[in-house]
């Protein structure tokens, strides 16, 4: 099963490291959509960045 994830708040003023987590998803900026398998390594990066997404199931 996959999960779609969208970036709902800015990343201007987070930390390198979670922007990087956010880019390595492919959310670039507010609005931006990808969808994710559901795998452990995908798990990680939703939890480092929770709260700036948004998590539904595809």
């Amino acid at each position: 099963m996959a999960k779609k994830i969208k970036l709902i708040k800015s990343l201007i003023g987070i930390k390198k490291d979670q922007i990087a987590t956010a880019q390595s998803l492919g959310l670039r900026k507010i609005g931006d959509v990808t969808t994710q398998p559901d795998n452990a390594q995908t798990q990680g990066k939703i939890n480092k960045i929770s709260h700036l997404i948004e998590v539904t199931e595809a």
